[in-house]
């Protein structure tokens, strides 16, 4: 079985009206969930929980999903921070990059996928990464 990272892009997706992305965001959440456990990790969490909704509300929108909650490593963390110390010398903006460097680092870290509509970043700092994007799985 593989298991997945489901990046935040996608699980917003689900709480936005229909839209293709919302359409493909669904689709593949399915598919990932048949070969394998969804992950959560405490970065994509917090990113959820920057929104108006409280808690239980979110748990309540993400909670038939099963996802499996995981802790970020230092080994993750640490490779997170080189990415992002590559990503600013090669003259990368500051803007949300690091919560992106962790989830990706996660990922690789543990051997997971990632689920995301964002692949850009992710293919250029972590080029080992199996991603699972609009542009690979139309």
């Amino acid at each position: 079985m593989t298991s997945t990272v489901v990046d935040t892009n996608v699980l917003i997706d689900m709480l936005g009206s229909a839209t293709p992305a919302r359409t493909w965001s669904l689709r593949a959440l399915k598919r990932c969930a048949e070969e394998g456990e969804l992950i959560l990790n405490p970065v994509i969490w917090s990113e959820l929980s920057a929104s108006p909704l409280s808690e239980l509300e979110i748990v309540l929108a993400f909670g038939w999903l099963g996802m499996k909650r995981e802790t970020l490593s230092y080994d993750a963390a640490f490779q997170a921070g080189k990415a992002h110390f590559s990503y600013r010398r090669s003259g990368g903006l500051r803007e949300r990059t690091l919560p992106d460097f962790l989830i990706g680092a996660h990922a690789v870290v543990r051997s997971h996928r990632l689920l995301t509509r964002d692949a850009a970043r992710y293919r250029a700092y972590f080029p080992s990464l199996d991603i699972i994007s609009p542009e690979t799985h139309p």
